[in-house]
Formats: structure tokens, sequence, C-alpha cells
């Protein structure tokens, strides 16, 4: 059995017997334990040492245990308080457990009980802040960097957007961030305590894309094995994330439309109507208003849906931008492989700011990423990661115009491959070539991809 962690312990009592044989037990469980005679000398200690638990009698001269828990949560809300008594009640149970206190025991006194009860009350503190800790790194992980004037704006937009209601559509290229605005937008609604889903459009075949979002009953078609929640119902309540809406199909798109007038739904091969609370924000590196003019995508659903549009800037207008997020990128990965903290080189912070990044913010990401990973110094030079080019390439260099040919051929494609989140299906029908052709030419230029 592991070795308990070693806790600091207040224990509060006017009794100095009931205090030095707590001190004798928790001591014995490997925990520091400082003691107090009154409450006032235990709010004294309290600010001086943060204790991870405190044990504390009711009955006390001067500031009884119930006012000093009530001073305790003022300043504290989660440090567990286990309150002890000689006199106890179902009265003065019930009140301590009101104003916050984590159990409550009757002398005389079970040390077995007391040694149980602490190390649950150990273990919830552990998992509280373990909590709290995965809820720091989620939030940072998505937050919006940049002090550019375009990020400035864009960020006084997403606040005043998450108070509303109103439906959205994030437009920008691929890589530019349009998942994080849509998930600051959600976290900084009145629906951030319930679900954010996402969909990927473009990611699902069109033949299984009502069923995603709506559900679908039992034997409802081949392989529905068993009834399905959709996206719908998961976001209930909560925000329901629509990306790369443009590549949405027309039949879909006006299932959508009907969904948004009335908030109710049917699940595929069902007949129950579904009534949802859901708030919708799309996404989109499309210009969609030519799509309504080549009549791949509604005009009505693009009214409804943009209620409030936002642009998501490119990483080549926010160059300014670059720095912060190398430190930022930097930070992340250094904890994500347990590294220490790398710098980057004047150089190569030139190079970064020299290269237009076709693949956005992502692709910077990418870079920086490889870089912890490959360099095995603590300051990172460009020399020492060949793989990365900041120039941009000079065609007239080349001799022949095959090899000219050959390297535009690599750039053009990758950078299209990088728009597309290197989905070659849907690179392959951009650049209006099979998907078979797109294959070969990737290994035959050797254009790596993740």
């Amino acid at each position: 059995m592991a070795k308990p962690v070693k806790a600091t312990i207040l224990v509060v009592d006017d009794e100095e017997n009931i205090r030095e044989a707590l001190t004798g037990i928790l001591e014995d469980e490997g925990h520091e334990v400082i003691t107090a005679s009154s409450g006032e000398k235990a709010l004294t200690l309290f600010n001086e040492h943060a204790p991870d638990v405190i044990l504390m009698d009711v009955w006390m001269p001067g500031m009884d245990g119930i006012e000093t828990l009530r001073n305790i949560r003022e300043r504290n809300r989660s440090v567990p308080v286990i309150m002890i008594s000689g006199h106890g009640s179902i009265d003065t149970a019930v009140n301590a457990i009101k104003l916050g206190a984590y159990d409550f025991l009757e002398k005389p006194l079970s040390l077995e009980k007391v040694t149980i009860l602490v190390g649950r009350a150990l273990e919830k503190q552990r998992l509280e802040n373990e909590n709290l800790a995965l809820k720091t790194s989620i939030t940072q992980q998505w937050e919006l960097i940049g002090e550019n004037p375009g990020i400035v704006s864009l960020k006084d937009k997403i606040r005043k957007a998450a108070v509303s209601q109103g439906r959205l559509i994030i437009f920008g290229e691929s890589g530019t961030g349009k998942e994080l605005v849509a998930r600051a937008l959600h976290h900084a609604s009145d629906r951030r305590d319930k679900n954010f889903i996402e969909v990927n459009c473009a990611a699902i075949p069109h033949e299984l894309i009502e069923s995603e979002l709506f559900g679908h009953e039992k034997g409802s078609f081949t392989g529905a094995f068993e009834s399905k929640k959709g996206k719908f119902e998961l976001a209930d309540e909560g925000t329901l994330f629509l990306d790369e809406i443009g590549d949405m199909s027309l039949a879909t798109q006006a299932k959508l439309l009907r969904v948004l007038e009335t908030q109710e739904f049917q699940r595929v091969g069902g007949s129950r109507k579904i009534k949802v609370d859901v708030r919708i924000i799309a996404a989109t590196n499309k210009d969609l208003e030519e799509e309504i003019k080549k009549t791949n995508f509604r005009e009505d659903l693009f009214f409804r849906l943009n209620v409030i549009p936002i642009h998501v800037p490119p990483l080549r207008e926010r160059k300014d931008d670059i720095h912060l997020l190398v430190d930022h990128f930097l930070k992340i990965f250094a904890r994500q492989y347990g590294q220490k903290i790398k710098s980057i080189s004047k150089n190569t912070l030139r190079s970064l700011m020299e290269y237009d990044w076709p693949g956005n913010v992502r692709e910077l990401k990418n870079t920086i990423e490889r870089f912890v990973i490959m360099n095995p110094s603590d300051v990172i030079d460009v020399k020492e990661v060949p793989s990365f080019k900041g120039a941009k390439t000079d065609y007239a260099s080349f001799k022949t115009l095959r090899e000219a040919r050959e390297q535009f051929e690599k750039d053009f494609i990758l950078k299209k491959l990088q728009e597309n989140n290197y989905n070659v299906s849907k690179t392959a029908e951009d650049l209006e070539i099979e998907r078979s052709n797109l294959h070969r030419k990737i290994k035959s230029l050797g254009i790596e991809t993740p």
C-alpha cells in the first residue's frame, strides 16, 4: 500500500488532551500538525500555514467552531473542515454542513474513524486540485494569443457576442483558429457549464451526417444495432459547433434549416419529436456568398446562421504576434514533453517572421512542436532544424524549367493540403484531380504529411 501523502493539518480544540491525542495520531500517519486552542488563534494559523485539512471543535470559549468555520469559508471555499463536538446534535451537524464543513465527528473520538476521514478529505482535496489544474491547462490550450489590432478587435467581438444567444458564422482560412474562437465564445457565455459539441461537416460522409447530427433509432438502417443520441441532443443547453459547414450537402442543409426554425427534430428512423435548446456556431474557410451563387449553399440557411459574422485574420496579416505565439507554444510543448522551456535564437525568429505561413497558426504550432522535439539544445536555431525553410522560394534560381516546375508543384500541393488540414480527398477535389493521382504526386515529390 502506498504511503499517505504528507499534509499539513490544523487541529483546533480548547482541550489540551484532545489536541495532543490528535497530534500523535496524525503525526504517526506522516502528517505535519499545527494546533490552536481557540477560534481566533486558528484563523491566524490558517493565514500563516494554509493547512490541507482542519479538525475543529464546535464548542470553544470566545469564537466558537461554527463562527470560525464561517470565517474560514469567507477566505477559502475548498479546504476540508471536519467538525468535532462532545455535545453533538442533529441541528449543529446540519448547520455545520450547510456552512461548508466536510463532515462531523462526535466525542469520544474513534481514532480509526479520524484517520479514515482525514484520508478521504485529503483525497477529495487532491482530486479537486487535479481537476482545477486540468481546467487551467485546457483554458491555456484554447487561449487566444495576440496583441495585433486585428486580434484585439476579434477578442472584443467575442466578448460582445458571447453574452447573446445569436447564431454566428466564423470565417477564416484553414489553420487560423476558428475552433479556438468558437470555444472562447462558449466559455464566455452563460452556457459555459454545459457541453461544447463539435461536428466537422467535411470529415463525415454525406450518408452518415444526418445520423451524426440527429441520432438514430435501433434498426433504422443496416448497422444500427442500438439507439444513439445525435450531436444536437448531446449539445442541449450548450453549444453546437458546425465546423466546415460549407461542405455540408444541400439535403442536410434543408434539414438543418428546419431544426433551426423549430428547435425540434426526429432521430433517423424515429417518430418522436425531440426539442432542444442549442446555440449554433458555424465556421467555414469558404466564401459562402460565392457558394450560394454556385448553388452549393442555401441562401436561407446562410441568413439564418449569419446573425453575427466573425472574421479571423490569417497569420500573415498579424506577424507582430508571432513572437508571442512562439513563446506560448514553447511553454505548452515543454510541459507536454516534460522538458525545460527552450528559447529561440534571433535568427530563427527572424526566419519565422519572414515566412508567409500558408497553414497559419496551425502550421506555426506544428513547426514549434517539431523544433522542441528535434532540437536537443536549450536554444533553438533554425540551422539545426533544416526541415524548416523560412524564406520564400526563388523559382528563378533553378537551372531548368523541370526543377522549378517540380518545386512549384510541391509548394502548391503542400499549401492546399495545409488549407484542407491534410485531407487528401478534399485537396484532390479542390485541385480537380483524381485522389489516386494526388497520392502519387505526394509520394514522388517527397511531401511529408502528418
